[in-house]
């Protein structure tokens, strides 16, 4: 049976499912889950339901299996590929997880903690603390998105050149099957070499093979100490030299490079227009060391950044001499991705090539849109460090949101373009949801879509689970 309406008789099994209090059906109720933080894409659901434990979220997939009604699992809505809202109003259900908050377990010893999918990753990380340990993962949504979202969508951040990815944070996972069977992942071990590694498959899955309920995470010790750097630069390639270099001359103690083309800092002015720029460079690196030993690292970024300069690789230098000051820098590169967001729409992209690329990555992409596209207005930052830059590009004033979609999609396209013949990829870390599915569908080799195809029919042979997400629509897909 296929649900198209929300009858009597289904609202009350949802009711029975979730409680009273755990389902929203009218419009302003369900208003806040149905767009996303950038404010590109609305969708539609029949219902938004919040499950407030385990049993109850297995009692709604069960029961949305039996409608043959489409789940979309949604965490804290952060993310910028249409991954979590359903924008093609299939009539499907979200399924809000934000009840699901508790801190379950931390254990300082063996450096674990477990927590329930929908524990905001801010809170995470304050557990950790209290406990005199470090859960680093780091994201400028960090105070909205939740730690099961995180993990769905293998979320990336500042810290991966030092930590990794979501994945390579996770030790454990706990997931109710398409079927509503719950699989216990959790075994808190490091090594663990019996057969497959069935977590992986539900990590970077976006909610198309189930519904992450728990999380078990590595934690580390917490930093002693932590300098932090602003650098002035004169280009793309000194940055990546810089990096590479300091990798070495500081013991690989780096937990941050973050990259910024000077044409960013205006954007970020528009969040806080006192903002003044701390060097006059065309490329700004901010740059953290921290360790939780004893190591002296003001001396140590000292004489390499004095060497650097020596050099002529530096232009300028400004080393932070309190948390505040810290901030300061860190507010500059988090106040520009605000700002992009207030100048409204803009193509935004999410591009990763090999570090040694990024500086060609940057320069074909702004000789492609000064080239074909004049008028528009190029934005290079990043995770120098993981060669993860977003290169993303503003539309010239008065030009109308409808013309600007549609020539959106021809600088998207064509930037993808530049990123896939540097071999690198059009999804470092948001990953592709809906608003990317086609293209990543048609980089596929046809080894590749025959093995997530494989995956999918196996796990969700119904295709009820986030239903367009990551993969096209079932009748699009070759």
């Amino acid at each position: 049976m296929t649900v198209h309406r929300l009858s009597p008789e289904i609202l009350s099994a949802m009711e029975s499912a979730v409680g009273q209090s755990g389902v929203a059906i009218s419009g302003s109720d369900m208003a806040k889950y149905l767009g996303d933080w950038s404010g590109d894409h609305r969708g539609g659901a029949l219902a938004v339901l919040k499950p407030a434990s385990v049993a109850e979220v297995q009692a709604v997939v069960r029961l949305c299996g039996a409608l043959g009604l489409g789940i979309i699992p949604q965490g804290g809505n952060t993310g910028l590929v249409a991954g979590a809202i359903d924008i093609e109003a299939r009539g499907a259900v979200v399924i809000s997880l934000e009840r699901l908050n508790r801190i379950r377990l931390v254990d300082a010893d063996n450096f674990v903690l477990q927590a329930d999918a929908g524990c905001v990753l801010q809170a995470v990380k304050d557990a950790s603390e209290a406990h005199d340990c470090l859960f680093p993962l780091a994201l400028g949504a960090q105070g909205s998105c939740q730690i099961g979202g995180n993990a769905a969508s293998n979320a990336g951040g500042v810290n991966v050149l030092r930590y990794g990815m979501a994945r390579d944070l996770i030790l454990g996972l706990e997931v109710v099957l398409p079927d509503g069977e719950l699989w216990d992942g959790f075994c808190g071990l490091r090594k663990d070499n019996r057969g497959y590694d069935l977590k992986q498959l539900f990590i970077g899955s976006e909610g198309t093979l189930g519904i992450i309920t728990g999380v078990e995470l590595k934690l580390f010790p917490r930093p002693a100490r932590i300098e932090t750097a602003y650098l002035g630069l004169a280009s793309f390639e000194a940055a990546v030299a810089l990096f590479r270099q300091a990798r070495r001359a500081t013991a690989d103690l780096i937990s941050a490079f973050e990259i910024i083309g000077s044409e960013c800092i205006d954007l970020a002015r528009l969040v806080d227009a006192d903002l003044a720029s701390p060097v006059e460079a065309p490329v700004h690196v901010l740059m953290e060391l921290s360790a939780s030993a004893a190591v002296d690292l003001r001396a140590l970024l000292v004489d390499f950044l004095a060497g650097a300069m020596e050099s002529g690789l530096v232009a300028e230098a400004l080393l932070a001499d309190s948390d505040g000051h810290a901030k300061a820098f860190w507010a500059i590169r988090e106040g520009l991705v605000e700002g992009q967001a207030k100048r409204g729409y803009h193509v935004r992209t999410d591009l990763s090539v090999r570090i040694s690329d990024i500086p060609a990555l940057v320069d074909q992409a702004r000789h492609f849109v000064a080239l074909e596209h004049p008028g528009w207005l190029p934005q290079a930052y990043g995770h120098a460090g993981d060669g993860n830059i977003h290169f993303n590009v503003l539309p010239p004033e008065g030009l109308t949101v409808v013309e600007a979609r549609n020539r959106g999609a021809d600088i998207t396209a064509g930037l993808y373009r530049i990123a896939n013949s540097l071999g690198g990829s059009i999804s470092a870390e948001h990953g592709i949801g809906r608003s990317r599915h086609r293209a990543f569908w048609a980089g596929l080799a046809p080894a590749h879509r025959r093995l997530v195809t494989a995956l999918k029919q196996a796990l969700d042979p119904d295709g009820l689970m986030n239903p367009g997400c990551l993969l096209p629509p079932t009748e699009t897909v070759p």
